[in-house]
């Protein structure tokens, strides 16, 4: 009998499944779901900082995917072994005492605050930094040590901190908190909240957890922050595990929904960056990039190596994030493919509120027009950005659109652009975008390099590194390395499946499982020793405009707001 894996990997837009089958490694079927709610932008708001998603989405999304690849591929029931879900995360959701979604009981369905906080919600800027004022003068240990030192409004405590003052009831009737990994795998096994086996990942990157301090921060840390906090405390959990281990087989309940056995394992859950580097075969001194509307960036090094360092300005070092046995360090960028969507969005105001409204055009012709634009925006800015000349005046801009996560994670910063002039064109502020985000994945290089962690060479995943030849050679000659992409369209999903193979028992460890399992590689990208210093020049002034930004602009608008 054939036995197959599920790995389910949960995006900012959609979920994905992948079918694996633990044998041969083939990617047997794949399925994606787009979340209807959160397509129609309900309970977000973009110029807050404000991005909320209703966990009906993605159950809707389980469901669906796993039946779908289960049909396609005709598989029968016991040849399923094993699941395991990632995320994106930081993104806590409250939940009631038995563990179910607050915005699943009556009076909160539509409440945004009793719904999954998304990664990308920056509504608790004030409240990160508390945390991390508070980390250094308390006078107990530092909890943002293993968190690169400084806490981030992308984080576990300081949205929780913040949802919990906005909204008295939301506070009130949540009995406890889950990250969205942790959730998604409770709802699918016969558990309670205190026996639960939370996810080392999450809880390593995102809550301060470490076994230093024997768990969470203490009851007298969180409760200078605020009452709350300490008496959740107690609510969430000692112990946390990796994503080899099995956190209880498939419930009665869904292996009906899904038409598989309860002999089916569910493994521990996890992060999509950190599943998508096991899906990459990730190895010593190799960073993994997972490059889509954000980037994650995870390397893994090993506990003789690394030793008593923490590395600045990242978002946590931990034992066993991504391979049990190996330290997982992980940095990345607040924003990458959604730089270009924002100017793409720019761009294309006179179209939405012009040419698409326009009594000259019939409506077929409007979808005709709507259908060509969305397949050439992006490749025809491409294409005559990278025909400039790098001696041509180029712009200079920062990759700051959404705040900065690594290095020194400040979500205050705002983006800017200078060395405009009346020469200027469209191609000219695209080439100038793709630089930032590559200058920013130059910051977090060197931040590493400079700590002492070692860097040979770049692995791309996601849809940027397979879809824009454009951005890799240029990150390539940005960063001076080589840098080969990833074959599977779905890295983080076979990863995860990854896991769920050895939470089975079919394979021994992770590492074993990975060079079976892990996707081949379908492109290398080389730096162009013509090109390499030039990129420094333009590098360089990325680093003065950044800094004075930073420095200049941000601060002072920061300073004022507080008054």
């Amino acid at each position: 009998m054939k036995n197959y894996v599920i790995g389910l990997d949960y995006g900012s837009d959609s979920v994905r499944a992948v079918l694996v089958n633990t044998e041969s490694g083939k990617e047997e079927a794949s399925a994606v779901h787009w979340y209807k709610r959160w397509k129609e932008q309900l309970y977000c708001k973009a110029s807050q900082n404000q991005f909320r998603q209703h966990p009906l989405d993605h159950v809707e999304g389980l469901e669906n995917t796993i039946k779908e690849v289960i049909s396609r591929a005709k598989v029968k029931a016991e040849e399923v072994k094993g699941i395991c879900i990632d995320t994106t995360g930081s993104s806590p959701v409250p939940v009631t005492r038995e563990g179910k979604p607050l915005a699943f009981e009556k009076g909160f369905e539509e409440n945004p605050n009793a719904m999954m906080v998304l990664w990308k919600d920056h509504t608790s800027i004030k409240e990160a930094n508390e945390i991390n004022e508070l980390a250094r003068s308390w006078g107990g240990p530092d909890y943002t040590k293993y968190e690169g030192g400084i806490y981030s409004s992308e984080w576990f405590w300081a949205k929780i901190l913040h949802v919990t003052r906005e909204d008295e009831a939301v506070k009130n009737a949540a009995y406890s908190w889950m990250e969205h990994c942790d959730l998604m795998t409770f709802m699918l096994i016969d558990s309670d909240l205190e026996s639960f086996k939370r996810s080392r990942c999450a809880a390593g990157h995102k809550a301060m957890w470490h076994e230093e301090w024997n768990g969470l921060p203490s009851e007298e840390f969180l409760g200078k922050l605020d009452p709350y906090l300490a008496q959740l405390r107690d609510k969430l959990y000692r112990d946390t595990y990796t994503s080899d281990e099995v956190a209880g087989n498939l419930n009665q309940e869904w292996a009906e929904k899904l038409g598989l056995s309860t002999s089916c394992v569910v493994a521990v859950g996890t992060f999509d960056a950190h599943s998508g580097a096991v899906g990459a075969q990730i190895d010593k001194h190799a960073l993994v990039r997972v490059m889509g509307t954000s980037t994650c960036d995870i390397i893994v090094s090993e506990d003789s190596e690394i030793g008593n360092n923490t590395v600045k300005g990242i978002c946590g070092q931990v034992d066993g994030s991504v391979i049990p046995g190996m330290i997982g360090l992980e940095a990345g960028q607040s924003a990458f493919g959604d730089v270009l969507a924002w100017f793409k969005d720019v761009l294309s105001w006179p179209l939405e509120n012009l040419v698409y409204n326009s009594d000259s055009l019939s409506e077929d012709q409007k979808e005709k027009l709507k259908e060509e634009i969305a397949d050439n925006f992006i490749p025809k800015l491409s294409a005559q950005a990278e025909e400039l000349e790098l001696s041509e005046s180029i712009p200079v801009a920062l990759d700051w659109i959404n705040g900065r996560r690594t290095p020194d994670a400040n979500q205050q910063l705002k983006s800017a652009i200078s060395n405009l002039s009346l020469g200027t064109k469209a191609p000219h502020i695209f080439n100038a975008l793709v630089n930032s985000i590559c200058f920013g994945s130059k910051m977090i290089v060197e931040r590493f390099q400079e700590e002492g962690v070692k860097i040979d060479s770049v692995i791309g995943i996601g849809g940027v590194a397979r879809k824009s030849g454009y951005i890799m050679q240029t990150l390539a000659n940005v960063l001076n390395m080589p840098i080969k992409v990833a074959e599977s369209n779905e890295a983080p999903a076979l990863g995860a499946a990854i896991y769920a193979a050895v939470a089975a028992g079919i394979y021994p460890n992770v590492i074993e499982a990975s060079k079976k399992l892990g996707s081949p590689f379908e492109a290398e990208y080389h730096p162009q020793p013509e090109k390499i210093e030039q990129y420094r020049k333009y590098l360089e002034e990325y680093k003065e405009l950044a800094a004075f930004v930073e420095n200049n602009i941000s601060n002072k608008i920061n300073k004022n707001e507080l008054v």
